[in-house]
């Protein structure tokens, strides 16, 4: 079962290039982040007809998360299962082909003396706290989406030109280390040790091409599952052509 998970940054802008890539890679699960659509403007009847159920959380022209599977999609729930619900459309879960799957589009955080990263580490607590009331440890869960985190060093272009900036704060890594605390692995890393894979790259100063880019796209999994997955990959061919998302699909395969 392949399971990806894509930062689309507009669904709407980007729609005719997600059914172009569906069609070539044909995913069985994919989570999507920053649809930035109403629930009522998401495209279900489009991607039913190219045999996928839907699920999605969206709020307009901001966030927005989808669950995309032709494995079964059963009970969809928006937002976290546990504490004060987020005013933000940021997480979807729901069940596709036996594991359970959550698309998260994690706060920016903005800087680290804003609300909005207080809000981020708050955030990601309440995440730790929904993987435990929706598994175990020793079940079958998948955390993927854009975490606006990169997990170490070797996740970043230059980590010294970016001390003091959020996504590389001791903080929010350590918010990374609570999950896998509790029993989640980053699937990417089981297959990959190198530094310098990257998962987004800003529009400005042609970064895509000059390589300084960021893993925040991120695929946290149970034991269970990240011991069924064969391989990852970053497809930077998406990010290629015109009018791109900032963000490529990571994707991971799980055998039987």
């Amino acid at each position: 079962m392949l399971i990806v998970t894509w930062n689309v940054n507009s669904l709407k802008a980007r729609l005719p290039r997600v059914t172009e890539w569906l069609g070539e890679v044909q995913p069985d699960v994919l989570c999507m982040q920053e649809t930035k659509m109403t629930d009522a403007a998401f495209p279900a009847l489009t991607f039913r007809e190219m045999g996928y159920d839907s699920a999605h959380f969206g709020q307009g022209r901001w966030n927005g998360v989808a669950i995309l599977s032709k494995v079964g999609l059963d009970k969809p729930r928006a937002n976290f299962a546990v504490g004060e619900p987020d005013g933000e459309a940021r997480i979807i879960t729901a069940d596709c082909g036996g594991v359970t799957v959550v698309s998260v589009y994690v706060p920016n955080g903005r800087a680290l003396d804003h609300d909005h990263y207080k809000y981020k580490l708050r955030w990601m607590a309440q995440l730790r706290e929904h993987a435990a009331a929706i598994s175990s440890p020793d079940g079958n869960l998948v955390i993927a989406g854009d975490y606006n985190i990169a997990p170490d060093g070797r996740d970043v272009w230059d980590e010294a030109k970016l001390q003091g900036q959020t996504h590389v704060s001791q903080a929010e890594r350590d918010s990374l280390t609570a999950l896998e605390s509790w029993g989640l692995r980053d699937v990417f890393r089981d297959h990959y040790a190198d530094a310098k894979l990257y998962s987004w790259w800003d529009y400005r100063g042609g970064d895509f091409h000059q390589g300084r880019g960021m893993r925040i796209d991120l695929m946290y999994a149970t034991k269970a599952v990240a011991d069924r997955t064969t391989w990852c990959g970053i497809d930077r061919n998406a990010r290629k052509g015109e009018q791109p998302s900032d963000h490529a699909p990571v994707l991971m395969m799980l055998g039987s």
